[in-house]
């Protein structure tokens, strides 16, 4: 299912027709996991590009080091064109101005997921008109992993590969073996 917040007084159809289709899908991914590669490969064909961007906050210090998720997130699309990789800092509606996004794609898993979403996408809808927000329902599959819970699977050294892309998995492994 497809849910999009278009709003018809700001976007003019012949304008969205003519502008490449840029969709910028962020986070802190950390870890990346298999339900926000499900997410990516199924916006590939709605977007002419999709940008993964990880945000950085400096006051923050992820559990895995952010070079690593950069290159654990590439690894994962090294076969999709169409994908790139950016991080960035600040807000993530500057950021989609910066790269001509007009729209941000974000997952849902919940109900409360689309509460804090619309809560967002509202927000970032009254800074900018011209950025839409897509949201996209997880698969059943993975409606109930999340990142925290991944970290807290591997914070107890166990395996946790089935839960994120298998481009990386191993890489992953070898990581927490060695921490």
């Amino acid at each position: 299912m497809l849910l999009v917040t278009l709003d018809p007084k700001t976007v003019k159809e012949e304008n969205i027709m003519l502008m490449k289709k840029i969709a910028v899908f962020p986070g802190s991914f950390d870890p990346f996991t298999v339900g926000h590669e499900s997410i990516v490969r199924r916006a590939i064909p709605l977007f002419d590009e999709v940008i993964i961007a990880i945000g950085y906050n400096s006051q923050k210090q992820g559990f895995f080091p952010l070079e690593t998720r950069l290159e654990w997130i590439k690894k994962t699309f090294t076969d999709v064109p169409s994908v790139r990789f950016e991080v960035y800092e600040g807000l993530t509606i500057d950021f989609c101005t910066k790269n001509d996004a007009h729209f941000l794609l974000r997952g849902l898993r919940t109900s409360s997921d689309f509460e804090y979403e619309r809560a967002i996408a509202q927000m970032n809808k009254m800074m900018n008109e011209h950025i839409e927000t897509v949201f996209m329902l997880t698969m059943p599959e993975h409606s109930s992993l999340s990142s925290s819970i991944v970290r807290e699977i591997v914070r107890y050294k166990s395996d946790a590969s089935k839960f994120v892309p298998h481009a990386f998995a191993a890489d992953m492994k070898r990581f927490v073996d060695d921490k």
